[in-house]
């Protein structure tokens, strides 16, 4: 990003299969709500391929992948997550390798940081705090902050006026197609970890402006002078 102010830009961050690998956590709540339904746990791939719409959306395709599909059992199944996912969250999965360091780079830098996830400000918020990310955060916009969620802009927009930066001079980063719909629809540079939850058709076509490998490669990438 040159020599242009780094605090008049900010990186907005997806949370799920980005900064933590929150796989472990979901998908044990899921097989919980599951063993209460009376079905057996679905493959830990199949549920990690719902992750990244939303909780109502993972559930309900769990409940299709188990032929659970009466609309009483969807709402006693989401209430059911809710419960399960209240105990798991935090305690199964971990940070990705390279994202303390990436942040902190990012914040020395001067660097304004938001997350922006899908993720239910009831599970936001201790999943920040258990991990140690939330200092690194000025503004979080949760996926019941407002009433749009990614792939709509609006959340990423909404953390822009947060801060009050120029949408854009801010990137977003994230792990899935959900991310890149957001960012281009914000019209945002939007860049992709390799390591997340891609969804069902991977990395293969992904229309990013750069896929990383590791978190702490992003400092680097945005200092670069053709952004």
């Amino acid at each position: 990003m040159g020599s242009i102010d780094t605090s008049q830009r900010a990186v907005l961050i997806d949370l799920d299969g980005t900064l933590v690998d929150t796989a472990p956590d979901i998908v044990e709540a899921a097989s919980r709500m599951l063993q209460e339904l009376g079905a057996p746990p679905l493959p830990v791939k199949t549920v990690s391929g719902f992750i990244g719409n939303g909780v109502p959306n993972l559930v309900r395709r769990v409940l299709e992948a188990s032929a659970i599909k009466s609309a009483v059992q969807e709402h006693q199944a989401l209430t059911l997550f809710y419960r399960h996912y209240r105990d798991t969250n935090g305690r199964f999965g971990q940070i990705f390798s390279g994202v303390r360091d990436g942040l902190t780079a990012l914040q020395q830098a001067g660097y304004r940081l938001a997350c922006v996830t899908n993720k239910p400000h009831a599970f936001t918020e201790p999943l920040l705090a258990l991990t140690g990310l939330a200092a690194y955060f000025e503004v979080v916009v949760a996926g019941d902050s407002i009433a749009q969620m990614k792939p709509d802009p609006e959340p990423l927009l909404h953390a822009c006026r947060q801060m009050q930066v120029d949408p854009a001079l801010c990137v977003l980063v994230g792990d899935s197609e959900v991310d890149v719909a957001a960012a281009r629809a914000a019209r945002m540079p939007v860049y992709i970890v390799r390591y997340g939850y891609p969804g069902p058709d991977g990395y293969s076509g992904m229309q990013c402006d750069a896929l990383i490998e590791s978190f702490d490669e992003l400092p680097a990438l945005l200092a670069a002078p053709s952004l």
